[in-house]
């Protein structure tokens, strides 16, 4: 079955975006920071959401839910009054901030029995990437190589190593995913290392893996822990190796390469 469904986890905290220096944004720009709305970040006339979800209608990805923080009603408000041809948009409310898999969880009642793409909010993730994760006709998460990540995006080489890592088995499907990997463990994968950039092709049961893992140390309910889950119950997670780059807007550092980038980019909703 075509999967035309993907879910963006827009609510995050954005942490990282609150911190900083503000001199180089826009007055609208600083204001989206302060408040930790990454996504809606505004990047010329458009928010960076805007760009996320083009992406998504190009990959055949027209049914998405967008996972919000209950003050977050801007979003909803901005995309209902927003004329849109190519894209369906739900929303899910995750009460708390408590991890990517409680907002996985949250879209539970869209997803159904579907099979559905899970994407952040403030990456930009490639279509052509996008379309051949949502081809998969199981479990699936794209991995994207170092040396691709940097030469096609604004993610430089010291940030690649705070990403974490997938591990194959034999067969070539994930095995695991190693975050935070040591020096050491980057030595073990050799030369062909997939970066796990939270891009992943999930069904139903992991609705289930959502709500049996435990909380992780640093108090969240983590998607990386629902799909370890997966894979321990005999789930298989195929890999969709790509060479192509994905456009992160997690600080402020990171506004005016993304504007940049973003400029001439075109937005069809």
């Amino acid at each position: 079955m075509t999967v035309t469904k993907a879910v963006v986890m827009a609510r995050g905290l954005g942490s990282r975006m609150r911190r900083g220096d503000a001199a180089d944004l826009t007055p609208e720009q600083a204001a989206a920071a302060e408040s930790g709305a990454k996504a809606m970040m505004p990047l010329g006339e458009r928010p960076f959401l805007d760009h996320v979800l083009t992406k998504l209608a190009d990959a055949g990805l027209t049914d998405v839910c967008l996972v919000v923080a209950p003050e977050h009603g801007a979003i909803r408000e901005y995309y209902d009054a927003l004329p849109r041809t190519r894209v369906r948009i739900s929303y899910a409310v995750q009460d708390e901030p408590l991890g990517t898999a409680d907002a996985v969880a949250a879209a539970s009642g869209f997803a159904g029995s579907d099979r559905f793409v899970v994407v952040n909010g403030d990456n930009l993730y490639p279509s052509e990437s996008l379309r051949r994760l949502a081809a998969e006709t199981g479990l699936a998460t794209v991995g994207f190589s170092a040396d691709g990540l940097v030469a096609n995006s604004n993610i430089p080489t010291d940030r690649i190593a705070a990403f974490a890592l997938l591990m194959l088995d034999a067969a070539g499907s994930v095995a695991d995913v190693i975050e935070k990997p040591s020096a050491a463990d980057v030595a073990a994968l050799g030369s062909e290392r997939w970066v796990s950039m939270n891009c992943w092709l999930l069904g139903p049961r992991v609705f289930e893996a959502c709500a049996a893992i435990p909380l992780s140390p640093r108090g969240e309910l983590e998607l990386v822990d629902a799909v370890r889950w997966l894979i321990a119950a005999g789930e298989r997670v195929s890999l969709v190796p790509s060479d192509e780059g994905v456009w992160d807007l997690s600080s402020r550092g990171d506004v005016a390469r993304v504007a940049q980038a973003l400029a001439d980019g075109e937005v069809d909703l």
